[in-house]
């Protein structure tokens, strides 16, 4: 046979092997057999979400009931012996008269830091170009939070900064005018100031806040063990006070509760135990420890109480609110239920009292995982499990799950097949 001919059956042999080779990929891009998810890192927590109820010693706080109250501490403040609650005056008008002073002193001491040589001389455009940019994103972020306090004090050092930069890049710009305008406000308001009719102290150390809702004498510290259910769940969020000579109340010592009624069949709280909430009110979260946890008549319910020590003014805003309590934070790789197999291993283990490595056979919960065209079979280290997922550890090593595996979920039997 000549060489051409053996060229001519090469060329034609590579030929059928091209196509058959285009065919399968062809067919497997568009014949899949299996139905795979990627496996991605997510978090979740171990949790209960009840309707919590705040138990806190308190006491109510009167006055005359006569002329306006100018308060002086604000929700969740604290006060010493001694300390001003509250200013009683004839009427609004001098309430008024305060917020308007109060208002350019603020302004006037925000344009005299801005004013103020040091400020402007040591300051550079860029630098304060990038400081901008950098509140800026904070301040984004605590408008998504709803932390409302630190936006404000982002707003404040934004307005400085752009203020300071518009200063030295403006050379004709001067703030010295408006400053002397505040201060022929300030001294016409201060001589119209009277002084107040009354002065409210408080007679001891407590937390403050400026309304009762009727359960001061009800919900204490001592009354949480006789609590029933049905007390609990009859508890409502009415912050209103029908005796106008109630000032609001003190909040006695640190320690303050939340009780609620959970589902503890599944003992997953117990006494003693740290735990987290998170809140529908506010994006804060508070630690507490597990008081006490009562059995009740009903299997699938128990009355926990949860003792806190962060006092703050949204926590003191509600009587009642719903809860989430979290006993742990967890982050790993997620994983669909359904694509959860059992096959056997092999694996080295090391005999504690002889220190020799042994080769055994277990039984390994995993998953399959797409390897190419071929199923592989790579196991779980589950650090928690959902209702319909669960959650392997990001880091587990050889032989485990990894970050963005092509996870089988339908298309294997149990036996990879």
């Amino acid at each position: 046979m000549s060489s051409s001919w053996m060229l001519r059956i090469v060329r034609w042999l590579l030929a059928v092997m091209s196509i058959v080779c285009v065919f399968s990929v062809v067919y497997h891009l568009y014949n899949q057999q299996y139905e795979t998810e990627t496996a991605i890192y997510a978090t979740a927590d171990e949790s209960v979400a009840f309707q919590g109820v705040y138990v806190r010693d308190e006491t109510p706080c009167t006055y005359s009931g006569q002329g306006a109250v100018c308060y002086q501490v604000s929700d969740g403040g604290k006060l010493g012996v001694d300390s001003v609650i509250a200013h009683i005056y004839g009427d609004e008008s001098q309430i008024d008269l305060l917020q308007q002073i109060s208002a350019l002193q603020n302004e006037l001491a925000l344009l005299e830091k801005i004013q103020n040589p040091g400020t402007s001389e040591s300051a550079q455009p860029a630098n304060l170009s990038g400081l901008i940019q950098e509140h800026y994103k904070s301040l984004i972020l605590h408008r998504e939070r709803n932390q409302l306090t630190a936006l404000e004090s982002e707003k404040e050092q934004m307005l400085i900064l752009m203020s300071t930069y518009q200063l030295i890049t403006n050379v004709g710009m001067d703030f010295t005018p408006r400053i002397n305008t505040i201060n022929a406000q300030l001294t016409a308001l201060q001589a119209s100031q009277k002084a107040p009719m009354d002065t409210i102290y408080s007679d001891r150390s407590a937390y403050f806040v400026s309304y009762v809702d009727g359960y001061e004498d009800i919900l204490t510290k001592e009354s949480i063990d006789d609590l029933t259910v049905e007390e609990i769940r009859a508890v409502t969020d009415d912050t209103s006070q029908s005796d106008n000579r109630v000032i609001g109340k003190l909040i006695d010592g640190y320690e303050w509760y939340i009780v609620g009624v959970i589902d503890n069949a599944k003992s997953l709280f117990e006494t003693d135990m740290k735990v987290t909430f998170k809140f529908e009110s506010t994006a804060e979260t508070v630690t507490g420890v597990i008081d006490s946890i009562r059995a009740t008549d009903n299997p699938n319910e128990s009355i926990v109480a949860v003792r806190c020590d962060q006092l703050t003014h949204d926590l003191v805003q509600h009587r009642t609110e719903r809860v989430e309590m979290i006993k742990g934070q967890y982050e790993g790789i997620k994983v669909n239920r359904e694509a959860v197999r059992f096959a056997q291993v092999e694996e080295t283990v090391k005999d504690p009292e002889t220190g020799e490595e042994q080769t055994q056979t277990v039984e390994a919960r995993g998953v399959y995982i797409l390897l190419g065209e071929q199923p592989a079979f790579r196991r779980l280290d589950v650090i928690y499990e959902g209702s319909d997922y669960l959650l392997t550890s990001l880091n587990a090593g050889e032989g485990y799950v990894s970050l963005y595996d092509d996870i089988i979920v339908n298309g294997v039997s149990a036996d990879g097949t």
